[in-house]
């Protein structure tokens, strides 16, 4: 455990590391701290992101630099969030004047090039994906004074929300609640390769979650650990472009382009960045995208829906409201809830019904059976909202189990709303859960909070038909919440279908096309034959009546571009289309596999278009041998931020016993039923050391300890 020595004597720990810093003023203050009688020394991270827009197609540039400022070489290892639907396709490593080109390799590969690299005293860096939103990086030998750089490359296309384009750079891993007999989270002493099942499936443990530092205390995490630039070409003239997550400046090189930046230069990673922007110019409702090289013709289509009059007569609507209560709502994010059940209740039409559903330890029901919207029954439903409390574990299953255990309500349409940060690490079984048991219900996914899931809500959104949407509950959330309450409607566009004519196409995805809403956009990605002209036919339903939009396409025969991410995007569609299968009971999979056959073409899409896949890594070593004495070398994380708006019962009240051997290799602790979330006890008692270290040196010297 960590102990509280005499303010003096942590004042004395400190004072040296701040003058190593001055040899390297760019990677911001160093910290030790006291685990066990030892002392432990973490390693420093700056990141520096890059995006360049082109349209609606992004390519982000990740630099990540590591240091240590000790005189011991580490081994560090950084959890760190992506884009879900960014397709990772490159990793270079820079060691000093050697630059290293990642290879990409199956996952047990990497694995073992990466630790003989380690054993062997090389610089190495493995990156490895746990969720498509979720990964680490693990570098081995980081030296004293010689910072080890890696840069990663993901494209994506870009979604229209609300009718603006929407560029989401997540910062921060939220905690993940794991319920029991899901799998067991890594110890410190356990094998990382393990694996836990459900069902007939293999689910990968979640990594370890690292030491978690306090806001208010800058001597743990560096304030200016992350920069953020956006280059904006959108190839019509842009109207407006906004941030509600952070303050940005904005640069006007012409109508067509932007460059943004934050306001401050420098940000710390404890909450998602989001940048929307609107274009002005004709109102398409197809597009585009093409690319042909020697591996084929690669092509993705953007469909936005007809304009439609509002439908005057609405169908009586059964709304099943489902709220997150566990610890990691408290505070802000159950505020923010509250402020959105206060808006959907009170816009309610008169011939709806409604329930209300809470989960934490477990799944209450405001009622036995669904209400009818009169003023009486909005009114105490209203009450029961404003009396719950956020605590304990996430158990979500329960109440999906709740949620459509009884039947739909005749002549009504189901239309179930979650509201939850979606901190759980069994998504897969989840997602499985409500594929069963939908029918012909929708889902609305809610995320509430500064650094969501975002994996999770847009994939129950994708399985329930309707759409996910994102709430700050650090900004002011009455104007969100009356827009969202007010979207709670059927879509546009339904029963869509693409008749491809004379164009020969393959290997397409989504295999199911969702519906459209208005507002928003879909994309469907394949592969063509024979380039040139074609014409192609989008037929649907708009409010139970026939819609047809013709479209003519004039496909490449060959591109002069080298680095078009057309190709990767087409795959990574292709690998999430099968993992979606894969989370789907077998005998209502569209395709006709088994889950080794999908697990097998999801590894050969990672290895044909080098991409991290949940069974491919990428592995980066250096040729040059930087440690003599690699068995002296100690590992430890990259210290994380509490997610802004969070409170401590996030995180939890148990931590695991800490090891000698890794003293602050904090595991989270899932065990289910009453038990609380993930905990990190040690990073909370940290936070007292130097609490009271810097209460102490105000006190004497009326100083502050400033990072830079």
């Amino acid at each position: 455990m960590i102990k509280l020595t005499k303010p003096i004597a942590v004042l004395a720990l400190l004072l040296p590391t701040c003058s190593a810093l001055a040899a390297m003023p760019d990677m911001g203050g160093t910290i030790e701290a006291h685990v066990d009688g030892k002392v432990v020394q973490f390693p420093l991270l700056k990141t520096d992101m890059l995006a360049k827009v082109k349209g609606d197609l992004v390519t982000v540039t990740v630099k990540q630099t590591f240091s240590n400022q000790y005189d011991k070489p580490l081994h560090a290892t950084y959890l760190f969030p992506l884009n879900h639907d960014a397709a990772v396709h490159r990793m270079i490593m820079q060691v000093g004047d050697e630059r290293v080109e990642a290879k990409i390799q199956r996952i047990e590969e990497a694995k073992a090039t990466f630790q003989q690299a380690k054993h062997e005293g090389k610089a190495a860096a493995l990156l490895t994906e746990h969720r498509p939103n979720m990964f680490t990086q693990d570098i081995a030998n980081l030296m004293p004074k010689l910072p080890v750089q890696v840069t990663l490359t993901y494209s994506q296309i870009l979604p229209k929300v609300d009718g603006q384009y929407e560029l989401a750079l997540p910062l921060v891993v939220g905690p993940r609640y794991q319920p029991a007999g899901a799998g067991v989270p890594p110890t410190p002493n356990s094998d990382t390769n393990s694996k836990t099942t459900f069902g007939q499936w293999e689910v990968e443990k979640l990594p370890a979650y690292p030491e978690v530092a306090e806001l208010n205390s800058p001597e743990i995490i560096d304030k200016e650990r992350v920069s953020i630039r956006v280059e904006l070409d959108a190839g019509l003239p842009i109207t407006e472009v906004s941030s509600k997550t952070h303050d940005i400046s904005e640069e006007i090189p012409s109508e067509k382009q932007r460059i943004i930046q934050l306001l401050d230069g420098k940000t710390i990673d404890n909450k998602d960045f989001v940048l929307r922007y609107r274009l002005s110019g004709s109102a398409t409702q197809a597009g585009l995208l093409a690319h042909r090289d020697e591996r084929g013709g690669f092509f993705s289509i953007q469909l936005e829906p007809p304009a439609v009059p509002a439908v005057k007569d609405v169908a009586a609507r059964e709304m099943v409201f489902v709220l997150d209560t566990s610890g990691s709502m408290d505070g802000e994010p159950i505020a923010a809830s509250k402020l959105f059940m206060k808006h959907a209740l009170n816009h309610l039409h008169p011939n709806d019904t409604f329930r209300i559903i809470r989960f934490s330890n477990n799944a209450e029901e405001f009622t036995a059976a669904p209400v009818i919207a009169t003023p009486e029954n909005i009114r105490q439903g209203l009450g029961y909202v404003e009396s719950l409390t956020a605590d304990g574990g996430t158990e979500i299953s329960p109440a999906i189990e709740q949620a459509f255990a009884k039947p739909a309500l005749k002549d009504s349409l189901r239309l179930v709303v979650f509201l939850t940060d979606g901190y759980i690490g069994n998504e897969s079984e989840v997602l499985t859960q409500i594929a069963e048991k939908i029918g012909s219900a929708r889902i609305y996914a809610l995320g509430v909070g500064t650094s969501v899931n975002r994996f999770l809500l847009e994939e129950m959104a994708v399985r329930g038909r309707g759409f996910a949407r994102f709430i700050d509950p650090t900004e002011k959330a009455d104007d969100v919440a009356i827009q969202l309450a007010s979207k709670l409607e059927s879509p546009v566009l339904t029963d869509i279908a693409i008749d491809w004519g004379d164009l020969q196409v393959s290997d397409l995805s989504p295999s199911r096309i969702p519906d459209l809403f208005a507002g928003g956009a879909i994309r469907t990605q394949g592969k063509y034959r024979q380039p040139g002209r074609h014409t192609i036919k989008v037929s649907g339903l708009v409010n139970g009546r026939k819609a047809q939009l013709p479209i003519t396409v004039n496909l490449p025969d060959s591109s002069g571009e080298q680095d078009n991410p057309i190709p990767v995007i087409w795959a990574r569609s292709q690998i999430a289309d099968a993992m979606r299968q894969i989370n789907t009971p077998s005998y209502m999979r569209t395709e006709n596999a088994n889950e080794n056959s999908l697990k097998d073409k999801v590894t050969e899409l990672g290895l044909d278009f080098s991409l991290t896949t949940q069974w491919t890594a990428f592995v980066a070593v250096s040729q040059k041998i930087v440690n003599e004495h690699p068995e002296q070398a100690e590992h430890n994380n990259v210290p994380l931020p509490m997610v802004k708006g969070t409170t401590a019962k996030a995180y939890g009240e148990n931590t695991p016993q800490l090891t000698a051997a890794q003293p602050m290799m904090v595991a989270q602790n899932f065990s289910g039923g009453a038990a609380p979330e993930p905990s990190t006890v040690v990073g909370m008692m940290l936070m007292a050391v130097i609490g009271t270290w810097t209460l102490y040196r105000r006190q004497k010297h009326g100083l502050g300890y400033v990072n830079r």
